[in-house]
């Protein structure tokens, strides 16, 4: 008998005559949800500094800033050695894009002007992500980006880009 009802309640939904597949599209819906929510954060990138830096968090200005060259110094004091990801790739595309809307072939652009008029010079280049965890590990000052995922306990988080 008991069994009968708790079949009845499964199939029929709360004795309201709730049909079985609304029960299947609430349950589809809330495992979409749930799937999405794990996944959130996967893809955001970390902008990350020595943990000796003296910075424990930076606004999206002060990346702006340092990024493009407009400040030479972390808040701290300590000299900037901003390093990018070599190349076009997915990584520098989304920190771009997400940091001040524009497109690689912007940016460099932008740091060819600032070059050949003597004004600065564009980010150290780092070919992999490991390379730019050794770099910002082995230099006080140094800052740059990487997958949040891939963020390890020789760097500290000071900003985080979503999309």
């Amino acid at each position: 008998m008991c069994c009968s009802k708790l079949r009845r309640f499964l199939l029929c939904g709360f004795g309201n005559g709730f049909p079985k597949q609304a029960w299947v599209k609430i349950g589809g819906l809330l495992g979409l949800a749930l799937s999405a929510s794990l996944t959130a954060g996967a893809d955001d990138l970390a902008v990350i500094v020595n943990p000796q830096s003296g910075v424990e968090q930076l606004t999206k200005a002060e990346v702006v800033n340092l990024f493009l060259g407009r400040q030479k110094k972390l808040p701290s004091g300590a000299t900037a050695l901003t390093v990018d990801l070599a190349g076009p790739n997915a990584e520098k595309q989304q920190f771009y894009t997400r940091l001040v809307n524009k497109q690689l072939a912007e940016i460099n652009s932008y740091w060819a002007r600032l070059y050949f008029s003597g004004q600065g010079s564009p980010p150290r280049q780092a070919e992999a992500v490991e390379e730019v965890l050794d770099i910002i590990e082995n230099n006080k000052g140094a800052i740059g980006y990487i997958e949040r995922a891939k963020v390890d306990p020789r760097v500290k988080i000071v900003y985080i880009l979503t999309d």
